[in-house]
């Protein structure tokens, strides 16, 4: 005769599994007996006009009427400004023996790579520049760069 498939191994981890599912079941009955015994009035909850959460709800007599047309969702639309396509900076760094350097704009004090290519006239550090920008392959890059 086979000898049974059932070791001591298993028979523990079946007790033990079977104790916990009991446990778990006795849990669950003393949770449901010290509930207040619920229902949708007692899950729910208001916000009151200062964003406070309470569980009273609001006084009706209080509500003002608001029109849906002056409700602006999402940013209010700028008016177009005649931006101009050149801006100024001034020549941060210029390394003329490798033929590059930075301009750093005077508005917002960003600075932009600028090459040899891009330079209308000759420039030095120091100097007010006026530029454009255009799109390079790491960034945005000054070029059209003449001194003012």
């Amino acid at each position: 005769m086979a000898k049974s498939q059932e070791t001591f191994n298993k028979k523990e981890k079946e007790k033990k599994r079977l104790k916990k599912r009991q446990e778990k079941l006795i849990k669950k009955e003393e949770r449901k007996a010290s509930s207040d015994g619920g229902g949708l009035e007692n899950m729910m909850a208001y916000v009151d006009e200062f964003g406070n959460i309470s569980d009273t709800p609001p006084d009706l007599t209080k509500t003002k009427k608001v029109k849906a047309e002056s409700i602006e969702l999402g940013v209010p639309k700028r008016e177009k400004e005649e931006l101009s396509p050149f801006r100024t900076g001034r020549i941060d760094f210029f390394n003329h023996d490798k033929g590059f350097g930075f301009i750093k704009e005077k508005d917002t004090g960003e600075s932009y790579f600028v090459h040899v290519n891009g330079l209308l006239e000759e420039v030095k550090e120091g100097d007010n520049v006026e530029f454009e920008l255009e799109r390079g392959m790491k960034g945005m890059n000054a070029v059209r760069v003449k001194k003012v």
